[in-house]
């Protein structure tokens, strides 16, 4: 049996005033290793500070902006992410969501996707991204 070791090298947090603040003590995002691991965006308008988005389309894209927008503050971008998580509230949801978040995530990175009993703030739609730095 081969043994791999990996070394943690410094963690830089990743914080942008184009992405909500953490609702919690947590980062948005932060970069180790030559990856970014960003937190579950929700559909929060940074902008207001709060969610105005009502319907599935509506929230995945204010999703998909706050977190091109973390991604873009590590210097990476959604076109370098390698996995998503997602989070639905309703699973009838899915294909609505997939029209949108296909339009951010042309790369196609792995992906799962699960439906969960309630979000944060009951919003309907949580995303996570693992991306290259």
């Amino acid at each position: 049996m081969q043994v791999v070791t990996w070394t943690i090298k410094k963690m830089e947090k990743i914080y942008t005033k184009n992405a909500p603040d953490a609702i919690g003590p947590y980062s948005q995002a932060v970069k180790v290793n030559g990856l970014v691991f960003t937190s579950g965006q929700i559909a929060i308008n940074p902008a207001v500070g709060d969610v105005e988005a009502t319907t599935i389309e509506a929230q995945t894209e204010q999703v998909c902006e706050n977190l091109k927008n973390v991604l873009e503050a590590a210097g990476t971008s959604l076109d370098k992410a390698v996995k998503t998580v997602c989070f639905l509230a309703d699973i009838n949801d899915f294909s609505s969501f997939n029209e949108i978040y296909g339009k951010y995530f042309t790369n196609k990175p792995a992906r799962s996707c699960v439906a969960v009993k309630t979000l944060p703030k009951n919003v309907l739609v949580e995303v996570e991204v693992i991306a290259e730095a």
